[in-house]
């Protein structure tokens, strides 16, 4: 079997290098993702629960599921998804994420077996899980189709992969660029380039290129009047999330 490209983008790693240390502050660089957090929790949960026929009101409701949290930061969904009873497997390409979301796990009394890698090297190494899930990684990485595809290996048949990014158009400039790095000062100028943000329907071709089968998408967005995010059936104008089932 050949080895699957390596679709890592060592400039989009060094930013995410940078900011390391600040992953479970609030009020730091990630503040965005700890705001969107919860919304992104809501959907995921729901999604599993779902596909896999659990009850999020049973203590443990994942148990028995093994899951996959690619690009997985300082642990800030890999953690709510071991203490739902997973066995979860946080990747990063960014070495220093990793002790930041080893420790942070150890003080939280969970096991969550984190690794400096790729999604492409665990798919090489025949790594099988229930589900992917992939938030805000897609627009990141050097060839997107080649990464989503690393995805898909990873998938057992009938897995889920969730998938989310950021839509390309004049508003997510004004907003994911503009508002959160240079008005909001959210995150640094430079974390996001509008050319690699993609759209619905791009991403939808993507992964069913990749070998799965897209079956929803919804919107986060935010409401600065009530300063909180919500899933929308219909607004996938800036950020968005999709769920896609590999073939059984």
């Amino acid at each position: 079997m050949q080895a699957a490209p390596n679709t890592v983008d060592p400039s989009e790693v060094a930013k995410f290098e940078a900011m390391a240390a600040e992953w479970w502050d609030p009020k730091g660089k990630f503040k965005p993702l700890h705001l969107l957090n919860p919304c992104r929790l809501d959907y995921l949960t729901r999604q599993i629960a779902g596909e896999f026929d659990r009850d999020l009101g049973a203590p443990e409701p994942f148990k028995g599921l093994r899951i996959l949290d690619i690009g997985c930061g300082g642990g800030l969904l890999s953690e709510p998804m071991a203490r739902l009873g997973a066995t979860v497997v946080g990747a990063d390409a960014a070495e220093s994420n990793i002790p930041v979301a080893q420790v942070h796990a150890e003080q939280s009394g969970l096991t969550i077996d984190y690794r400096c890698t790729t999604a492409e090297a665990l798919a090489d190494a025949g790594e099988q899980f229930d589900v992917v899930v992939n938030m805000e990684v897609v627009e990141h990485v050097a060839d997107p189709l080649a990464y989503l595809t690393a995805c898909q290996q990873l998938l057992k048949p009938g897995g889920l992969h969730l998938c989310s990014t950021i839509n390309r158009n004049p508003k997510s400039y004004a907003m994911a660029i503009i508002g959160a790095e240079v008005i909001m000062r959210w995150l640094p100028k430079g974390t996001h380039e509008w050319n690699k943000f993609i759209t619905p329907d791009e991403l939808f071709e993507l992964l069913s290129q990749s070998g799965v089968e897209p079956v929803d998408r919804k919107g986060f967005v935010f409401n600065p009047i009530l300063w909180s995010w919500s899933i929308s059936e219909r607004d996938l104008s800036v950020n968005y999330v999709t769920a896609s089932i590999k073939p059984a």
